[in-house]
């Protein structure tokens, strides 16, 4: 019997749930407790839709047959850590239901590759434990994409970052890289899967180091006996657990969602950078959309040193084919000519037209950093103004800066200076070093830059700030003040609008009074203080 789309829907369904996108957060994602995964509100289709889709028209291959003859993992559920695993997800179908509408477009691809190698086909459900098959996923260890790379073994692996572009984030690319990985650490445990995965989370030497613990130790080896880190434990069983669901949902009484067995994208070529709203265009797409599939894609562009490729739906992709077909040579971006300023500089420009030093260079032609006043240069320039191309890199980072953190808290803009860090910064403020990197969509092992603006999220309530402001759009800055002859703290606080409790928490002042020469720090609001020259 030939098995289709629907046959994992109980007969007393009526309706067929559809879950909307919707973004989680680093927490959950990486929690090592597993109850702490988001839930979301679902929409529903009527089945006399899904009845009009699907049941009267023909049959559409499901790709669940063919994922669960490839399971090669244990099948052994009767671990505790395991089953609670499971009965989470069995409570929770709509979970389910949103990574799998996520994974919809890109699971067939990954399938295709793990059967080319003979891996397990559990891997096709491992970037629903590390990513939720979110495409734009940033972990507090700085790992990115479904398959959560981080920098260095990204690099490892042939995974391309630079300003333009994210390798890591490439459905593509990474998928080939992550089995790449897999495979290598499958070697390295020899043949032991479960060691394998759970040095894909932890690394191989925490597992290594583990196994050589009890090897001293006379005691078992195996994934369950280790001594590993609780996220490492928690994780292994993640999948497990979704390895049983998918075997058996009817047991669990979960719907799996309609995924056919056919490509959901295709890969298709482009000569040079394109500009991501005209692709769109070509593609007969929303950017969001066009976004979503090429999530690698810091920018408004391409990366113009490549991939030149994009991964597009099927019919998109013919369409694609068929209008970039008639497009020129010229016609991929805009241009701008610039006449340069006194006192410019390169990266001043490339600020200001959204692109790199590097590539101005190139286009340009130009050999050092030294560019002229008078002179002109040619700017790759957006079709679109920035707020159109809402997912990319800028865009989201400042959606997600501008995410009011409570009702009570007041937001300071501040920009970094040199030597500052995450924990010096969130000292300043008295906030939480963790949470001031997930405010700013980073990681706290995250480089920081002179000149880089940080938003900073402060309870008024709870005085948690240094500086008072009322202007939501404040830059705080440190500076040191000389004291001279006749000053006082009170006078102090009065020209820099702060108060005295806080000149006397920022400094060590000892007794009442002040003496000439003494050197105090205070944190100031830059833009008010020139709103007072003005």
């Amino acid at each position: 019997m030939v098995a289709a789309c629907n046959e994992t829907r109980s007969a007393d369904s009526k309706n067929i749930t559809a879950p909307e996108t919707e973004k989680i957060s680093e927490e959950a994602l990486h929690d090592d407790n597993s109850a702490s995964l988001p839930t979301a509100s679902i929409e529903y289709i009527e089945f006399e839709q899904f009845e009009k889709l699907y049941i009267n028209s023909e049959p559409t291959l499901s790709i669940w047959p063919r994922v669960r003859d490839g399971f090669q993992l244990p099948d052994d559920i009767k671990h505790k850590s395991l089953q609670n695993e499971i009965d989470w997800v069995a409570r929770h179908p709509e979970y389910i239901q949103r990574v799998m509408r996520r994974a919809d477009p890109f699971l067939y691809y990954i399938l295709e590759e793990a059967e080319k190698r003979d891996l397990p086909t559990e891997l096709v459900l491992l970037p629903i434990v590390e990513s939720a098959y979110q495409p734009f996923a940033y972990s507090h260890g700085r790992a990115a994409g479904i398959w959560q790379f981080i920098p260095s073994t990204g690099r490892l692996y042939g995974l391309k970052q630079n300003w333009w572009y994210d390798g890591r984030r490439d459905i593509y690319a990474s998928t080939q890289a992550a089995l790449n990985y897999l495979e290598n650490l499958h070697k390295l445990f020899k043949g032991d899967w479960m060691l394998a995965l759970a040095a894909y989370n932890s690394g191989s030497g925490t597992v290594q180091r583990a196994v050589k613990r009890n090897k001293k130790l006379k005691r078992p080896t195996d994934f369950w006996h280790l001594k590993l880190p609780k996220e490492t434990r928690a994780y292994v069983p993640k999948l497990l657990a979704l390895k049983e669901i998918i075997s058996n949902p009817e047991k669990h009484s979960i719907s799996l969602r309609c995924i056919p067995d056919a490509p959901g994208f295709k890969r298709v070529k482009t000569k040079a950078q394109i500009d991501l709203a005209l692709a769109a265009e070509l593609a007969e797409l929303d950017l969001e959309t066009l976004y979503n599939y090429n999530p690698a894609f810091n920018r408004w562009a391409t990366d113009p040193d490549g991939p030149h490729h994009l991964i597009l739906p099927v019919a998109a992709a013919e369409a694609f084919e068929v209008n970039y077909s008639k497009l020129s040579a010229d016609e991929h971006l805009r241009w701008s000519r610039h006449k340069i300023k006194s006192g410019e500089t390169l990266s001043h420009i490339a600020v200001k037209y959204n692109t790199s030093v590097k590539h101005l260079k190139k286009v340009n032609n130009i050999r050092g950093n030294s560019i002229r006043a008078g002179k002109y240069i040619m700017i790759p320039v957006s079709s679109k103004n920035n707020k159109s191309y809402a997912l990319s890199s800028s865009q989201r980072l400042k959606a997600t800066q501008n995410i009011k953190r409570g009702s009570n808290s007041t937001r300071i803009n501040h920009r970094v200076q040199n030597g500052e860090s995450f924990w010096t910064i969130s000292r300043k403020y008295k906030v939480d070093m963790h949470k001031l990197a997930k405010w700013n969509g980073m990681a706290i092992r995250d480089p920081l830059k002179k000149g880089q603006k940080l938003v900073v999220w402060t309870s008024s309530s709870a005085r948690t700030t240094s500086v008072k402001t009322h202007n939501p759009n404040s830059t705080v800055k440190s500076i040191h003040y000389t004291v001279k002859n006749g000053d006082s703290l009170s006078r102090i606080a009065s020209r820099y609008r702060v108060n005295v409790k806080d000149l006397h928490r920022w400094n060590t002042i000892k007794g009442k009074y002040l003496k000439p020469g003494q050197r105090l720090k205070l944190y100031i609001d830059v833009t008010e203080q020139s709103g007072r020259q003005g």
